[in-house]
């Protein structure tokens, strides 16, 4: 069956068609809006859209494109109001430790975490699937979100989906030209933002010396040791707690932070996830309440030079530990769940 031949098709195999799109649909689309819900909603109106006009679409390009025409044009309606999601590095100064205070921000704000499973389709190319992780990187999404939206769209297609200038154009309805100015100054906005803090060097996947470090960090975290932990962390580490706008700066301040206001982290447990791809814990701490242990936070990890270069603690958990598919409490015996994961 061709992309033409609506009257045959069942809604049945329309659905499985479409369906075949949803995950690089969704990546797309996460790159476009730094929302994890909201790219999930893009692309669920992208596909209700494209059911409902199947009828007239005529098969003059493939399915897959008729398809990113739709995506774009349901995220550019969704920046329309302009606004640009954020880590709390690009919106205020480090706070020393003794200055620290918790002032939490609206949602909208902040960047927000993505599991891989959800927007990074399956690949047989190494090449092309280090790339896909290398693009949904907190540093580069961050990057990407300066962007103005037709320029974030010329990059996404052209730089991370190897999309042809011509296909670019004929999917906005423009130049060659124009796709090719978009992209050199979208190029050159990225260029000027590499001072504020590259992507991590993380292997795809990890390395020998990547996967002991990461063991060395759940071991120095779940056992609460400052002095693993810090010799773990490079100097300028970074720590982020989103939806809070403190961020810290240096291993001195994190741990100071961790053993004073974040002291009821003490005995938590580290279950691993595949985020943004980086490598990254849930963390569930301990609850006094109820027995067992209560979700904290996703921490995402970036790592350079055999040392941990960010630490980004998402800890709005009613949100992202069902996205992660995550359960919401572990019982005591954490350890037992942790091989399931």
């Amino acid at each position: 069956m061709t992309d033409g031949t609506a009257t045959t098709a069942t809604t049945a195999d329309l659905d499985v068609r479409l369906e075949k799109h949803r995950t690089e649909l969704t990546g797309y689309c996460y790159r476009m809006l730094g929302s994890s819900f909201e790219a999930e909603d893009a692309v669920q109106d992208t596909m209700v859209r494209a059911w409902r006009s199947y009828e007239k679409f005529e098969g003059r390009s493939s399915l897959r494109s008729w398809l990113y025409r739709i995506a774009t044009n349901v995220c550019l309606d969704m920046l329309s109001a302009g606004n640009k999601r954020a880590r709390p590095m690009d919106l205020t100064e480090s706070t020393p430790l003794a200055q620290a205070a918790l002032s939490p921000r609206p949602d909208h704000t902040w960047l927000e975490p993505m599991p891989d499973t959800r927007m990074l389709p399956a690949v047989e190319d190494p090449a092309e699937a280090a790339v896909a992780k290398e693009s949904v990187r907190l540093a580069f999404m961050a990057a990407l979100q300066q962007l103005p939206p037709k320029q974030r769209a010329v990059l996404i297609l052209r730089e991370v989906l190897a999309w042809r200038a011509s296909e670019v154009a004929e999917l906005l309805d423009t130049s060659v030209a124009s796709v090719n100015s978009a992209l050199q100054r979208a190029r050159a906005t990225l260029a000027e933002r590499e001072q504020h803090g590259a992507d991590a060097a993380v292997s795809d996947p990890l390395d020998e010396e990547q996967q002991k470090l990461l063991e060395r960090y759940v071991a120095a975290f779940e056992g609460y040791d400052m002095t693993a932990l810090t010799a773990l962390l490079h100097e300028d580490a970074v720590m982020t707690m989103p939806p809070f706008d403190l961020w810290l700066t240096g291993h001195q301040d994190i741990t100071g932070f961790m053993t004073t206001l974040g002291a009821a982290c003490a005995g938590s447990r580290l279950l691993p996830v595949q985020v943004n791809g980086l490598p990254g814990f849930a963390q569930y701490k301990p609850d006094p309440d109820n027995g067992g242990f209560a979700p904290w936070a996703v921490q995402v990890l970036e790592i350079s030079d055999g040392r941990i270069t960010g630490f980004h603690c998402f800890l709005d958990t009613q949100r992202w530990f069902p996205l992660f598919g995550l359960p919401l409490h572990l019982d005591a015996e954490a350890d037992q769940v942790k091989e399931g994961v």
